[in-house]
């Protein structure tokens, strides 16, 4: 989809978070997870493994879905254990796609 068009469907509720998830997060499927509920979720960004253990998640869209995701985050996948979730707000970019980044 085209940065514009994207632009176009992000209303003024649109936000975008980036968000730093610590714990037992790497080699469990988290970002699997993310990728596939950030999905369902019709939400734009990328989710990428940190060198210092933990995962960063960057996510863009409409922020009740966004909230949703949050909650999410703080779950993860069945073998996770999230310890904790630092959030920084942002305005959004128009990002449409949600990537697994290389990590």
């Amino acid at each position: 989809m085209p940065r514009r068009t994207a632009r176009l469907l992000m209303g003024p509720d649109s936000s975008r978070f980036v968000a730093r998830v610590v714990g037992r997060v790497q080699g469990v499927g988290y970002r699997y997870f993310v990728r596939s509920r950030a999905g369902e979720l019709r939400l734009g960004g990328s989710v990428q493994n940190l060198p210092n253990g933990s995962v960063r998640v960057e996510a863009e869209g409409p922020r009740a879905e966004l909230l949703r995701l949050l909650s999410d985050l703080r779950e993860g996948p069945p073998a996770a254990v999230v310890e904790r979730v630092d959030i920084e707000w942002h305005p959004p970019r128009g990002t449409s796609n949600f990537l697994i980044l290389a990590g």
